[in-house]
């Protein structure tokens, strides 16, 4: 008992205490502490700025950059009278023009160019040129004319249209007999040639949705002379071509080429040549690659031919390989040996000409104005017209023997170089080697060149005066004297130069002088061309009304 009072003893002394307490005080709670409540440091993203790393690929861009290849069509006697040549990569207010002059060989001379359209969906362009001189020597005469109209039009349904016209004459003499003494009237030695020629072609401009590119094409030439002689040539052109994947795509072309020969007062003559073209092509930065083969009948006789490209160079088109195995058939007709050769007696017989070549070269450019061009090439040529002197009949000469060589071998030398700086300056040079062997009847290739070298000058001297320059220069071919026995031409060099200034703003003035050096050269045995002689006259150009 007493254990357990002492045990209360303290609890009864404190709630006396608090019995004893004032309780109308307010209740007041103090709390004394030293702690400080802190937040946690969050953690936070460090942001390191630093360069980006350097990307060191090149992208890989496709350009198609056209060479400007000149290809200078030789006429004996023809005035190489040049209009100012415009650059098209701009856009040329004065985009009509007609030039007209008068030369030493009364020579009249009249050119005129029309461009019509909005030039993105519908075009057409007229083209119109005549010339004519007469030489020194008798007979020593001809003229030239031509019209030729070329037009477009695009549909609304991913289609375009081209179509052409076109008329040539070309009228010449047979004044090459020796001697000259000799007398012939006018009709027995006049040759007169017109052709009229018309084609249509049809292309999409965009691949369709299954990926296919298609331009069929028909071309129409219908060629006669004053001898009542005629002949009509028809091209159709089929190709078509699929993309099959990425590079790839696949090609399918057929061709028909048919020809009908009319001479006076004897049976027409047909020939006929068509061929298959399968081809598949790989194309990717660099590398552009076609196989295929081209089985060709040639008036029923059956030639499987070769159909392999390559090409292969750097991404920027700096450099390119180029090499080939490649074959098809040249159409010998009367249009085809008259256009070579003006002053040819008739053939009888017309055998088409079978060519393989096998090549290889380079192409590329150097800085922003330096471009070549190189390619060496072993061809063979199946029934190659070659010409030379009739002797057997008059005795004079002036008319040229068609004869068939069954085979030559060809090993072949081209190349270009060009040189170009804005529209200041322009120089472009080509060489273009033939050597002729291995022949099955004839002795040598009469009335072929076998080395040529072309170049073709433009500076802009000052503001508004151009200097313009040509140079042909070429070995002589080989032709056949009276008694069997062959001879060479001498080689010629011929020079041309010409200059146009303006004197208004639509207004310009031109002169041109042709053979500078006054070298009456003979390109066909006994016809010698024109010596030195010149023509000038103005140049006026305007633009649509539109």
């Amino acid at each position: 008992m007493k254990k357990y009072i002492l045990a209360a003893a303290p609890l009864l002394f404190f709630t006396a205490i608090a019995i004893g307490q004032d309780t109308t005080k307010k209740k007041i709670v103090e709390v004394t502490s030293t702690f400080k409540p802190v937040l946690k440091e969050a953690a936070k993203i460090n942001f390191n700025a630093g360069p980006p790393a350097t990307d060191t690929t090149w992208p890989s861009l496709q350009y198609s950059i056209p060479y400007q290849n000149l290809l200078f069509n030789y006429q004996p006697g023809n005035l190489q009278a040049l209009a100012l040549t415009i650059d098209t990569s701009g856009t040329w207010a004065n985009s009509n023009y007609i030039k007209a002059g008068f030369g030493s060989l009364k020579t009249p001379f009249l050119q005129a160019g029309f461009s019509l359209g909005d030039g993105s969906t519908a075009g057409l362009n007229i083209f119109a040129k005549h010339v004519s001189s007469n030489g020194n020597r008798e007979f020593q005469d001809f003229s030239n004319t031509k019209v030729k109209l070329k037009g477009y039009y695009q549909t609304g349904n991913n289609l375009e249209w081209n179509a052409g016209l076109g008329m040539n004459s070309f009228k010449t003499y047979k004044y090459g007999f020796v001697p000259e003494t000799l007398s012939f009237d006018d009709d027995s030695l006049l040759q007169k040639f017109q052709t009229y020629s018309g084609e249509l072609s049809l292309r999409n401009i965009n691949l369709t949705e299954f990926g296919l590119a298609f331009q069929p094409k028909i071309s129409i030439d219908v060629f006669s002379d004053n001898h009542k002689n005629s002949e009509s040539n028809t091209i159709v052109d089929l190709p078509l071509q699929k993309n099959i994947g990425e590079g790839f795509s696949a090609g399918l072309g057929l061709t028909f080429d048919l020809t009908r020969f009319s001479p006076r007062d004897k049976t027409a003559i047909n020939n006929t040549m068509y061929h298959f073209s399968p081809s598949l092509f790989f194309k990717r930065s660099g590398v552009n690659i076609q196989a295929g083969i081209r089985p060709t009948w040639d008036n029923g006789q059956f030639k499987l031919f070769p159909n392999i490209l390559a090409e292969f160079g750097t991404g920027d088109d700096r450099f390119t390989f180029q090499a080939g195995w490649t074959g098809y058939v040249r159409k010998t007709n009367y249009q085809y040996l008259a256009n070579f050769n003006p002053w040819i007696w008739i053939p009888t017989t017309f055998n088409n000409t079978w060519i393989e070549e096998r090549f290889a070269g380079f192409k590329g450019s150097v800085g922003d104005h330096f471009t070549y061009n190189a390619k060496v090439g072993f061809n063979k040529l199946k029934n190659q017209p070659l010409f030379f002197n009739d002797t057997s009949a008059a005795g004079d000469g002036k008319s040229f023997m068609v004869v068939n060589e069954p085979e030559i071998s060809v090993l072949n030398f081209g190349g270009e170089l060009g040189f170009n700086i804005q529209e200041k300056f322009s120089l472009i040079t080509g060489l273009t080697m033939n050597q002729f062997t291995k022949f099955k009847e004839q002795e040598e290739a009469w009335g072929l060149i076998p080395l040529e070298l072309k170049a073709a000058l433009r500076l802009q001297v000052m503001k508004d005066l151009w200097l313009t320059s040509d140079l042909f220069a070429w070995q002589g071919a080989f032709y056949m004297e009276k008694d069997g026995s062959k001879e060479r031409l001498k080689g010629a060099i011929d020079l041309n130069a010409g200059l146009e200034f303006k004197v208004l703003p639509n207004l310009s003035i031109w002169t041109q002088f042709n053979n500078v050096f006054n070298k009456e050269y003979q390109r066909w045995n006994q016809y010698p061309v024109y010596g030195f002689n010149f023509a000038g006259g103005i140049v006026f150009s305007f633009n649509q009304p539109n």
